[in-house]
């Protein structure tokens, strides 16, 4: 999951060195926390956040269907 959501984010941005995903549990949930160079965060989110939230159902759906649940997180 890890290794899909960090091809997907480096396909995105111009800086592909600089993305970092974390992951770690919360309750029950995995919870990826995705950092990117500055001048690419608006290549991540998109316009009114449409690539970010469709990143999130894809990567929502192939949690689901490994009986897992997960969630995306863009941090500064």
């Amino acid at each position: 999951m890890k290794e899909l959501l960090t091809y997907i984010i480096q396909s995105l941005v111009d800086d592909p060195d600089k993305v970092v995903v974390d992951e770690h549990s919360e309750n029950g949930t995995t919870v990826y926390e995705v950092r990117v160079a500055d001048g690419d965060m608006g290549k991540v989110i998109g316009r009114q956040g449409r690539i970010v939230r469709q990143i999130r159902v894809l990567m929502k759906s192939v949690a689901q269907r490994q009986g897992k649940k997960i969630s995306v997180e863009i941090l500064d």
